[in-house]
């Protein structure tokens, strides 16, 4: 019989605990991840008035607590990234994505709005902020075509940091010297803040990528990045997931996702698209 965790919740309780964030959430975890659970309900219980797992679950499950809910969510995400991540898809991107974008809507002189680009989860904001520095020192059209970009995320706390966007050294490591001259601004030591006119150009927003209502104020992207976050899911809140990234795409959109991650496996709406520099899905442009 496995004996109760430090936070004193039992294995009866940890169930239930999962069962009711999975619900919340949909994310699911498993009893290879209770340490980690166990740790992070810890430091929620610390932080709040109650004592004990019991009166901290029950005023978290009956009251209107969204703000404890907000810190759960907050500890129990994992925010893993740094500055131009994974860039073999952001030379995707640039070199045959966006292409295929402008020509599908009509040209760089003819096209009707804006092209939007979605970062989901945006985590602490170095995606999105790597798709703009990007754009805007290597994508020849950016001074004819408007853009919009878009990072998103389910945790309060990264979003806040996505917007003072202040880095670590590890985390600008990849960026070139000349980049970071230009579009940072040292505060402090080792940190470097990205300056307004690039953070200005990020708009941010707050959303479950499960929570299908929330998901349908994001509509007729051209292109989204949504990785590594799907692993995370069981299978019926990946296809939801996907099914909501579906809704927030325009017909003919890209989807990015991470490397490990395979939309085939999870639903067949959307169709794989082999490129130069690797895999991508799309939304078929037939959809409606």
């Amino acid at each position: 019989m496995t004996s109760a965790a430090a936070t004193g919740l039992s294995d009866a309780d940890f169930t239930r605990f999962c069962e009711y964030f999975y619900k919340r959430t949909g994310i699911h975890f498993t009893a290879g991840k209770r340490y980690f659970v166990d740790k992070r309900i810890e430091t929620c219980i610390r932080n709040s008035r109650y004592d004990t797992f019991g009166s901290w679950f029950a005023a978290l499950r009956t009251a209107d607590r969204g703000e404890m809910l907000q810190e759960l969510i907050n500890q129990l995400t994992v925010n893993e990234t740094y500055f131009l991540r994974e860039d073999y898809q952001f030379d995707a991107m640039l070199s045959t994505v966006l292409p295929n974008v402008l020509a599908a809507r009509g040209g760089a002189g003819r096209i009707t709005g804006p092209v939007k680009i979605l970062s989901l989860p945006c985590s602490t904001g170095e995606e999105p902020y790597s798709i703009a520095l990007r754009l805007l020192e290597e994508w020849d059209q950016i001074d004819h075509v408007d853009v919009e970009i878009h990072g998103a995320d389910i945790d309060s706390d990264v979003l806040a940091k996505a917007a003072h966007a202040s880095y670590g050294e590890r985390s600008v490591q990849r960026v070139p010297k000349t980049w970071l001259n230009k579009y940072f601004v040292a505060v402090g030591s080792g940190r470097y803040q990205v300056d307004e006119g690039i953070r200005s150009a990020v708009t941010l927003h707050k959303v479950n990528i499960c929570d299908t209502a929330a998901m349908r104020a994001f509509r007729d992207f051209d292109v989204v990045f949504c990785r590594n976050v799907l692993i995370y899911f069981d299978e019926l809140s990946s296809r939801r997931a996907a099914e909501n990234l579906y809704g927030a795409m325009r017909p003919g959109g890209y989807l990015f996702l991470g490397h490990s991650e395979s939309m085939s496996r999870i639903s067949p709406i959307f169709t794989p698209t082999r490129l130069p520099e690797g895999l991508v899905y799309q939304r078929p442009t037939g959809a409606k």
